[in-house]
Parts: C-alpha cells; structure tokens; sequence
C-alpha cells in the first residue's frame, strides 16, 4: 500500500497540475494521500516533514529567485532586453533569422535575465523576423527554446539559473563546475539544435511553406490561464510581465548590455577569487548554521552577481524608467508564486522520501548500473519529467539521494563538479514534457500549437540534451571532471 501511495499522490499531483490546478495547494494534498496510504501520521507529516524541507528550500535559495526575478524585470521595463535582441537579430539579418533568435534568447538568459522575460520579448520580434524572412512560425517556439532553455540553462559554466545554483548546497560546488565539461556540451546542444532547425527550415523552404497566416498574438494577455502551470518552471510569475513602468526611451546597446557583463564578471569573481581568499571560519558557528563556504559560496556568488547588476540597471535607466517603484514591486512580486511553488515540491519530495515504501524506490534508482553518475542522471530526469520543473525534479532528486551519491562519489574518487554538472543537465531534459508550464507559455506566446511546433521542441531540447548528457557522463566517467 505504501508504494501505492506514493504513485497515486504522485498521480495526483501531475495530473492536476497539468490542468492548471494551484501546486500551492496540490503538493501538501499529494503528499498527505502518500502518507495516508502509508499509514502515517497526517498532520506531523504535513508540520514536521512537509514543512520544514519547503522552509528549507525558501531559506536557501530565495534571494535567488528574488533578486532574478526583479533583474529580469528591470532589463525588460528599461527596454535594455530589447535592444540586445534587436540589435543582434539586425546584425545577423533575415538570411539568418533562426540563429538571430536563438543567438539572441542565449545572450540575455545567460546574462541572468529571466527565461519567461525572454520568451515575452523575443516572441514578437521573432515573429517580425521570421515574417520577412519567410521562416515558418511553427519554428519560433523550437529558436526561442533553443536559445533560452538548454545550454545556458543548464550546462554553460558560470550561468547564473536556478538549476545551476541548486546543487551547489549539496555538493559544494560552484557555478563553473566542470567548466571544460559544460562547454562541451553546449556546443553539442547548439550544434544539433541548429542541424536540426535548418534541415526543417530547407526542407520548409523547398516545399514552398512560408511564414503561414496565424494572426498576430497579444503577448500582454497571452499569459492568462498559465499562470499555475508557469509557477514551477522558472523564478519568474507572467502575471506580473504586464505590470510596472515601462521605459518611453531605450538605453544604447553598450549601456543595455552592461548589466549583463556584470552578472558574468562579478559572479567569476566571487566564485574563482573573492571567496575562496576571504576568512569564513566564522561560518562554523552555531549562529550561522554550522555550515562553510562550500555550502554557500556558490549561492553567495550568483546573488553578488545580481545585486551588482540591479544596481547598474538602476544606475543606467532610473530616470528613464517611467515608474521605478512600480517596476521594481511587480519584480519582487513575480519571484514569489514561483518559490513557493517550488518550495511546495520539495516538500511532497520529502514525505515520499519519508514513507517506508520509497526505500524500495531508492534501492532501484541507486542499483541502475553504470555508477553514480548513470543513476542520478536517471533520478533526476524521471523527477523532472514528472513534476514538469527542472528545479523541482533536481531538488527532490537531491533532498532525497544527494548524499548517497556524494558518498558513492568521494568512494570512487569523483570530483563533485561532475555530480553537479550531470544533475543540472539532467533536470533540463525530459521536463520540457507537454506538461511543462515554460513549454506551454512558449507554445501560446508564439501562437503555435503542440501539434504545430512541439516536435521540434522535443528535438533541441530533449534529444539534443539528452547526446550532450551522454557525452558529458561517459567523458567525465573517462577522464574525470575538468
């Protein structure tokens, strides 16, 4: 029964999920079916187990969601996102308006600005370019994708997303672990999704399919009805993308693009420089939770990183920004539906994690062969895949079975770098599933159908991720992290 518990629960939780139910008020309801059908206590489940693990996750990673969330929101009102994206797609022009927008969404969201941000600039101006260039529009979806939600999601060293931060705490790793490793597999990543979107776009061509006549979408109202499945994919709640004060005057391309080479640099330097010659010995101390510099320095770095980019942007744009109390507010409030939202997974993850039935569970994700780094690869994309979030999935995987894998790894001699990056790249493969909120929004603000431009979603961001993780483990089961 109790193994039957954990199924229906989960069940539960997906399937409502997916039809837009709160996962605020679905991921305490799964968790409690879990222990009912387990024959364990309800309420102390739901106050000691459920609880604790959600205020955990709130308490070490929310300055993240926070302070990305409002970066996003600033580069966007102050029409700095804008201009980086305008002024690449121009540069490339129309022979290349499938490597413009991809090119494009890869600047900015590695730059540290939100993925929902991207997808609600880049979706009209793609549609512009694709227009004039006479590239299908069931291709937007697939560029944009390609651009924002692979390689610099999960596998471009030094990004600064919340999948890169999360297995940092558990690992004590930083954002460039296995660095050599990550650029391989970005390259790999950004390859084949550009093999793959110019054999579709040639073949397009040669039957004569143009841009198509969809109408034009309203990316300012396009977001109602995803807000729930949005919550869980990224840092960023779409109900406040239509809030705040826009800018009336763009910042010139030197000026928008400055924030970001802050974001890299700052976090560079705080992650290869600053912290590792600071005296943290402090850290040890009751007070500060007992804890040292591998357990936060790698979170340290990315919030540095942001905190000195939102004081540039504010720098750069405050009296251009028609309503900076406004646009700042509506950033602050768009990290928090998404945090706890996230927290809330987490929390289900822990009471399954809890129930004397995962231990059949665990014994099979941590006896599927070929190493630690097979396995938690394995864990993590079927979590991923399930909960429809990278992050959620990734946690979970870690909340329950990350120090059994760091102990399996110090046993063989593995450098953690090589658990951190594996773990990242694994939740950002089979979570872009139909469910998943980030490929649902993208899908609607591009005006494409599943039918129409999910296949080629599948193939750059699951199949391409998917060759760049096999490379990844067999060359870091070869010769190690590096």
């Amino acid at each position: 029964m109790g193994l039957l518990g954990i199924v229906l629960g989960l069940a539960l939780l997906v399937g409502l999920a997916f039809r837009g139910w709160s996962v605020l008020l679905l991921a305490p309801i799964a968790a409690l079916v879990a222990a009912l059908l387990s024959g364990e206590p309800l309420l102390a489940h739901w106050t000691q187990t459920f609880m604790p693990s959600a205020a955990q996750f709130l308490a070490q990673f929310f300055p993240l969601f926070l302070l990305g969330a409002l970066f996003g929101k600033l580069m966007e009102d102050s029409g700095s996102v804008t201009v980086i994206a305008d002024a690449m797609i121009r540069k490339l022009g129309q022979g290349r308006a499938v490597l413009a927008v991809v090119l494009a969404g890869a600047i900015v969201t590695f730059g540290g600005v939100s993925l929902f941000v991207a997808f609600f600039v880049l979706a009209p101006m793609a549609t512009q370019v694709f227009r004039a260039a006479s590239v299908p529009r069931r291709l937007m979806p697939a560029a944009i994708a390609l651009g924002t939600s692979t390689f610099t999601m999960s596998a471009f060293p030094g990004t600064p997303s919340i999948q890169n931060a999360i297995p940092m705490p558990f690992f004590g790793t930083t954002p460039f672990a296995a660095p050599g490793l990550g650029i391989i597999a970005s390259i790999i990543m950004l390859v084949f999704g550009m093999a793959w979107l110019n054999r579709v776009e040639a073949a397009a061509r040669k039957a004569g399919e143009g841009f198509g006549d969809a109408p034009a979408v309203d990316t300012n109202t396009v977001e109602d009805g995803l807000r729930e499945r949005a919550a869980t994919a990224h840092e960023f709640d779409t109900a406040e993308l239509t809030r705040g004060g826009p800018s009336s005057s763009a910042p010139s391309l030197l000026l928008a693009s400055l924030p970001l080479v802050v974001v890299i640099l700052v976090n560079m330097a705080m992650s290869l420089v600053i912290l590792p010659r600071l005296d943290l010995s402090y850290l040890a101390e009751a007070r500060f939770g007992g804890t040292s510099l591998a357990g936060v320095g790698g979170v340290w770095a990315v919030i540095t990183a942001l905190a000195c980019a939102i004081v540039v942007v504010l720098a750069i744009n405050f009296r251009r920004l028609s309503a900076v109390r406004a646009t700042i507010d509506a950033g602050a409030n768009a990290s928090v539906l998404p945090v706890l939202s996230v927290a809330s997974l987490v929390g289900f993850g822990a009471v399954v994690a809890a129930m004397p039935a995962f231990q059949i569970v665990s014994d099979w994700v941590l006896g599927i062969g070929g190493g630690p780094l097979v396995s938690l690869a394995a864990a993590t994309n079927i979590l991923s895949a399930l909960t429809g979030s990278a992050s959620g999935g990734l946690t979970i995987a870690l909340d329950a079975l990350g120090g059994t894998y760091l102990e399996r790894a110090a046993a063989i001699g593995m450098d953690p770098a090589l658990l951190h990056r594996v773990a990242v790249m694994a939740s950002g493969t089979l979570d872009s599933l139909p469910h998943n909120g980030a490929v649902v929004t993208l899908l609607a603000v591009c005006g494409v159908t599943h039918r129409e431009g999910y296949r080629d979603i599948v193939m750059v961001g699951i199949v391409g991720a998917m060759i760049a993780l096999v490379a990844v483990i067999m060359l870091g089961s070869l010769f190690g992290s590096f």
